[in-house]
């Protein structure tokens, strides 16, 4: 990361279900919201261990990504964010997760006690209307990666904060429920949200699947062309970011054939300039973009 000069990054917080939908095998999983805020308690405290290093902050208002983002040295700055709520006991325990540092919440991963998610369609619970009825109280961003499209605008009609997708994609070009329909897409926009666009192939090309010779099937083109999609139905380059989502359970061979690490992120850069796009609308899709929508979203 400080190879590739980036300076924030979105720090997901992700306990496991044991009955996910996704495909995925962790251990360990949760089946009570005890356990569940027990794997994510154990996260956070992974990255408050990692301040003691210097060289990491957990970004908890303006000052600190001002800090963070200061060019006389590096340090990477850390926005808590979790995806999927349920290490969330009860909306009344938002308030201690909230003074510990988190910043972003995505009610969903597959379905969780608070919405339906990615694979497990449905409204909004409950329960999940009081957490956000709870994060219009405190310093928090909502993201609807995962939601499930009845639950994501459930939430945008009750929640009035700050609005993002940290990470999907769009559901025009690789058409699954875990990414945005244009109508999603201007939902967002109109919220002045960011959209941030993910790495993984799977993601980037309809039907791409893991095997000798797969990574170089797909290139940044592939990943330009989401970035256009956004824009186009955005009306402008001002919603869409890098949501890498590199953390996320993967690695270099089921990413775009020019990246091995993610010190090769700056090549995203290089890949937009050959898809058409100006000085000025690469410098925000390439960080700025992210970065005015946290000087507005986080707290002073």
């Amino acid at each position: 990361m400080e190879a590739a000069n980036i300076r924030v990054v979105l720090a997901s917080i992700w306990a496991a279900a044991c009955d996910n939908l996704m495909g995925v095998t962790v251990e360990p999983c949760y089946r009570t919201p005890e356990e569940a805020s027990e794997q994510g308690l154990t996260q956070l405290a992974y990255y408050e261990d990692l301040t003691k290093d210097p060289h990491f902050t957990i970004i908890r208002g303006r000052p600190g990504l001002e800090d963070a983002t200061r060019s006389d040295r590096y340090q990477l700055g850390l926005v808590l964010a979790m995806e999927g709520a349920d290490p969330i006991i009860s909306p009344k325990h938002l308030h201690s997760w909230v003074e510990r540092g988190l910043r972003v919440v995505g009610l969903s991963h597959g379905r969780t006690r608070y919405a339906g998610g990615t694979r497990q369609p449905g409204p909004l619970t409950q329960l999940g209307c009081e957490l956000l009825a709870e994060m219009e109280h405190e310093p928090t961003i909502l993201d609807t990666s995962h939601m499930a499209e009845e639950s994501f605008f459930d939430a945008l009609e009750l929640f009035n904060g700050p609005v993002i997708a940290t990470h999907s994609n769009c559901r025009a070009i690789v058409p699954t429920d875990r990414h945005l329909s244009d109508e999603m897409i201007r939902a967002i926009v109109k919220r002045d949200g960011v959209i941030g666009t993910v790495l993984y192939n799977k993601f980037l090309v309809p039907d791409w699947k893991q095997g000798p010779g797969a990574k170089e099937q797909v290139t940044l083109a592939h990943f330009v062309k989401h970035v256009k999609h956004i824009c186009e139905v955005a009306g402008d380059s001002n919603h869409v970011g890098i949501g890498s989502d590199l953390d996320g359970g993967f690695g270099r061979e089921s990413v775009p054939a020019e990246l091995d690490t993610v010190a090769d992120t700056p090549k995203i850069a290089k890949a937009l300039t050959e898809g058409g796009f100006s000085e000025r609308q690469i410098d925000g899709i390439m960080g700025q973009n992210w970065l005015r929508f946290l000087n507005g979203a986080l707290p002073s």
